[in-house]
């Protein structure tokens, strides 16, 4: 079978497998693919209910959402890079072989069918038809419209070899033209006033809750699960070398961080100069057309629905493609890459049939487990070149980091337990920043120090 990286349809060029560095065209090729597989639906609608929501708070709270949204996502791919591992699988069994799979497979199905892909369907409907249909006819128009997007999707994930070209030389471009009109139009000629005081979760702790918003993003979580893509986009260029890799990896991050960090903060002072417009409850999806509809009538809404529909096409695929490659890497006798492919969509578009509202409320429980664990990964990455070898430098504080985030699922899920109040309460009298969502922080690096202190090596 041949080699279904989605990048192997781009030829290794000699100049650069020499060690030399890529030519500034394609570390731009590369940004604008990491800029347009992170960039999706939660990327377009949270900033702006950010920007609604923290008011005159908005710079602080965005400066907040750009360490989560764009920093953590390119330390991701950066810290994959430079661990020298092919996979987040492989990253993972430095802790232990049994939490790699688990921990994969959980990842991978979070930004996978169960939350992020039926998101990017949902949003797109959301945008096109969402405020124009209810009941039996919303259903219905929601049936249809996700079966047509993930058959869209599910044409360029079987072809996986064209998904630089899919996204970072046709899909990005539009989008960035697309949504720079948007911006450009509503930014010189907005509502105008100033905005409003922030509601009461920004009121004193802006940054902060503006961190915890990036997370909805799942960019960090995807960052881990783009990275194989990525980095074999890079080796297909002809970078061989290990150190070499990760720093055209870097290079291309920078472009894809100023690219992502300009238009999450513009969207978020969108979302704050509008509040004269929509419901500052409004998600982001609704204030978006509403600016959009504002500025340009009726064509404002297919504007919105088509800066939406391209947003979240290309990360569909890239995700689809991703999730399919990781799980015919993990289970080599199973599916195989196109039949994993097909599952996934398929999934997909069940679960993006229950409706936006019900995907983002079921992920906020499972980020609060899964987030931590990834950043503490994430990190572990970047400091390779100290723990590699060292096994009890992954594990304890990958177990106390878990236990920590157990603790915030159980707070966060108080619907399903409700005396996951009580151990919240607890918990934040004992960990530093637990309220706030980084009660991990401490446990995490007493547990690193710890694990660099126990004698013993991994052998082999």
């Amino acid at each position: 079978m041949p080699n279904q990286s989605a990048a192997s349809a781009i030829p290794a060029s000699p100049a650069e497998t020499v060690g030399g560095r890529l030519p500034m065209r394609q570390s731009l090729l590369l940004g604008s693919l990491m800029f347009g597989l992170f960039f999706g639906a939660g990327n377009l609608i949270f900033p702006v209910s950010l920007g609604l929501l923290s008011g005159s708070a908005v710079w602080p709270a965005a400066a907040g959402f750009l360490v989560a949204a764009v920093g953590l996502p390119i330390l991701g791919v950066v810290a994959s890079a430079m661990s020298h591992t092919a996979s987040l699988h492989e990253l993972a069994s430095r802790v232990h072989p049994v939490f790699a799979v688990v921990f994969t497979c959980a990842l991978y199905l979070t930004i996978g069918p169960f939350f992020a892909i039926p998101r990017t369907a949902t949003v797109s409907y959301e945008m096109a038809f969402g405020a124009r249909l209810d009941g039996g006819g919303a259903r219905l128009a929601l049936l249809v419209f996700s079966a047509i997007f993930f058959g869209l999707v599910l044409l360029a994930s079987l072809r996986p070899g064209r998904l630089l070209d899919y996204v970072g030389r046709y899909l990005t471009p539009l989008f960035l033209v697309l949504l720079g009109i948007l911006l450009v139009v509503a930014l010189g000629g907005g509502p105008g006033g100033p905005a409003p005081a922030p509601s009461e979760l920004y009121a004193s702790h802006a940054a902060s809750q503006g961190v915890i918003d990036g997370y909805n993003t799942m960019d960090a979580l995807a960052s881990l699960a783009f990275a194989i893509v990525i980095i074999e986009s890079v080796r297909r260029l002809g970078v061989s070398s290990p150190t070499r890799i990760a720093a055209e990896v870097g290079r291309a991050g920078i472009v894809a961080a100023l690219a992502m960090g300009v238009i999450y903060t513009a969207l978020a002072v969108l979302g704050a100069a509008s509040t004269t417009l929509v419901e500052r409850e409004a998600n982001g999806a609704v204030a978006l057309a509403s600016v959009s509809q504002h500025h340009f009538g009726t064509a404002g809404l297919v504007l919105a629905a088509a800066i939406m529909l391209v947003a979240c096409l290309k990360t569909a695929i890239g995700l689809v493609t991703s999730c399919a490659e990781m799980f015919a890497t993990m289970f080599p006798r199973s599916l195989g890459y196109r039949g994993w492919a097909v599952l996934f969509t398929l999934a997909s578009f069940g679960f993006a049939n229950v409706g936006l509202e019900t995907i983002i409320t079921a992920a906020v429980p499972v980020l609060a487990l899964l987030y931590p664990l990834a950043i503490t990964m994430i990190l572990l990455g970047l400091l390779s070149p100290l723990v590699q070898g060292r096994p009890w430098a992954h594990r304890l504080p990958m177990a106390v980091v878990g236990l920590v985030s157990v603790l915030a699922l159980l707070a966060a899920a108080t619907d399903l337990w409700p005396s996951g109040a009580d151990w919240a309460a607890r918990a934040g009298g004992v960990l530093p920043g637990f309220e706030l969502g980084f009660g991990w922080i401490l446990p995490g690096i007493v547990g690193l120090v710890t694990g660099m202190l126990v004698p013993g090596r991994r052998q082999g």
